[in-house]
């Protein structure tokens, strides 16, 4: 019988998918997973255990030349706890928006709504009026908290969400404010008495795929995401400083530096804006050990890498997309790191895939790690033999829950298997290598490409800084590969140099994989989140090609 939720305000729960429809979870496989309490807080465990003992005085977050230390963190949270349920009526279960770049207060904001029982639902700051209104809809979300720079867009879309009661800003010194609230409220807080299966977290997917799709959270998954991947492979500890490019409104950045931080007593070093050289000067600045960004973010950084100092590196995490074995080398070579590769994606709330140490394979993101299972499989649900491409399943101690979408929940978990859309092969080891998208794939001339692995040889030529590959519309061919390249240093965009970079991709791999056109551009479109938006390049051939 499940445990009896200590939600007073049902509306999540009530709205996730039967148990029919949710994927098979396994809190087995590790100690850790395996003895959490029926009755658990997020917020409570990941704050509230460390803040009364023995790192009360440690540093938690450092931003903009300010420590806070776990106390002072703890203080934050209660105060922002105790305003949202007295001063606002909060009651467990209620949904908080939050609409910031990297801030301590987006921190103690997570950790306050969960102490209270609440529902996070961290959003993009780039996230415009009409997408902040389905958010809003889509999980009547009833408080908001903003920056003040950001007022435009969520003031707006309050005004056409019925279920927002109020929108908290910060930052503007307002006497309605959310610091002023703070300031007249209790530094103490009584948590509230949730249970480890009641919803703590709701993470919006990019829509890339039509709508927006609510990923839900439990309270024991912000634990279970620590304890797999920073706790099993990053061994993360007190002494470590935490850094790194990718947004709290990510959930990726959001479990860099919320749980797998704060699980481990270590700190975190927040940046509002994460760009190659903030970062850089981040690591060298504050003697960081471990960073979290993007390959893209590792590529960029090392244009400029050999002119801080990075010795205090011991981990580097490479997320949100493949990594290529180049990139992976260069950056070893330059700092002596070698990146951890991570596959991870909403619906599993965190890295799933990694490998650690003299387990690294470059080209391939690595193995299922501690407590996830993890197969590659036909059309059949039969595991494909190795090198063979199939569909990656996962299961484990978290999984898909989409909020009020049973379609979408139908055709995302499948035999308790959470079926991922990702194109990956297997070797004889089991190391998995990633290929695509299922709908990324390019097929031409009957042959199946995938981009991944033109990307891999093309940013190994010294006049490639960045590369994306898609297929593009041919009318002999159905699809031929492009290349849409940002040249590094004095290379010349000319027809020569499109040349020898086709010539170079045919010295290495299959020739029927080289790309048939060479575009150069300035830059790539990116996502909020660093990834290259590769359908954005593909949705650009198509509407290329379909001119007259």
């Amino acid at each position: 019988m499940p445990e009896p939720t200590g939600l007073l305000d049902t509306f999540v729960r009530d709205h996730l998918p039967p148990e029919a429809l949710l994927p098979e979870m396994d809190y087995s496989s590790l100690p850790a997973l395996a003895v959490y309490p029926s009755r658990l807080n997020a917020g409570a465990e990941l704050l509230d255990k460390p803040a009364r003992g023995e790192f009360a005085a440690r540093p938690a977050i450092h931003f903009e030349g300010e420590v806070w230390t776990y106390a002072e963190l703890l203080d934050k949270a209660n105060r922002i706890a105790s305003a949202l349920t007295g001063d606002l009526g909060l009651v467990p279960g209620g949904r908080v928006l939050l609409r910031s770049a990297n801030h301590p207060l987006m921190v103690a904001c997570c950790l306050g709504v969960w102490k209270a029982g609440g529902i996070v639902i961290p959003t993009m700051p780039v996230l415009r009026e009409r997408e902040l209104v389905y958010v809003m809809e889509k999980a009547r979300v009833q408080f908001a908290v903003s920056d003040a720079r950001l007022a435009g867009d969520i003031q707006r879309a309050g005004e056409k969400a019925p279920s927002l009661q109020r929108i908290l800003y910060f930052g503007d010194g307002g006497g309605d404010g959310l610091e002023a609230l703070m300031e007249a409220s209790s530094d103490t807080f009584e948590n509230a008495d949730t249970s480890s299966a009641d919803p703590a977290l709701i993470g919006f997917t990019s829509g890339s795929t039509g709508t927006p799709k609510g990923t839900v959270h439990l309270h024991k998954d912000l634990l279970a995401v620590a304890d797999t991947f920073a706790g099993g492979l990053l061994d993360i500890g007190p002494g470590d400083i935490v850094c790194g490019s990718p947004q709290i409104a990510f959930l990726y950045g959001l479990c860099a530096f919320i749980p797998d931080t704060l699980r481990f007593g270590a700190s975190a070093v927040l940046l509002e804006r994460g760009t190659p050289e903030a970062l850089l000067k981040a690591i060298e600045r504050h003697g960081a050990t471990v960073c979290f960004s993007t390959p893209s973010g590792y590529t960029q950084m090392l244009e400029k890498a050999s002119d801080h100092d990075l010795k205090s590196l011991r981990v580097c995490v490479a997320g949100g997309e493949p990594l290529a074995p180049g990139v992976f080398q260069a950056w070893k070579n330059e700092t002596g790191v070698e990146i951890i590769n991570g596959l991870g994606i909403s619906e599993l709330l965190h890295i799933f895939i990694s490998a650690k140490g003299g387990d690294i394979r470059p080209g391939a993101i690595g193995k299922e790690i501690p407590g996830y299972r993890v197969r590659v499989v036909d059309g059949e649900m039969n595991d494909t033999a190795p090198g063979e491409i199939g569909q990656m399943i996962v299961k484990g101690p978290t999984g898909c829950r989409y909020l009020d979408d049973l379609d979408r929940q139908k055709k995302y978990v499948q035999d308790g298997w959470n079926m991922t859309g990702d194109l990956c092969r297997t070797d004889e080891d089991g190391y998995i290598y990633y290929e695509a998208r299922m709908d990324d794939m390019i097929n031409t001339g009957g042959y199946n490409v995938s981009g991944l692995d033109v990307e891999s040889v093309l940013i190994e030529h010294p006049k490639v800084r960045e590369c994306a590959v898609v297929g593009s519309p041919d009318k002999l061919r159905g699809q031929i590969v492009k290349a849409f390249v940002v040249l590094a240093g004095e290379a010349e965009a000319t027809g020569e140099t499109a040349a020898e970079l086709q010539d170079f991709v045919k010295s290495q791999i299959a020739a029927y994989k080289y790309p048939r056109a060479v575009e150069f551009v300035e830059s790539l479109p990116l996502t909020p989140t660093g990834k290259i938006r590769r359908g954005a390049l593909r949705n650009l051939e198509i509407d290329r090609n379909a001119l007259p």
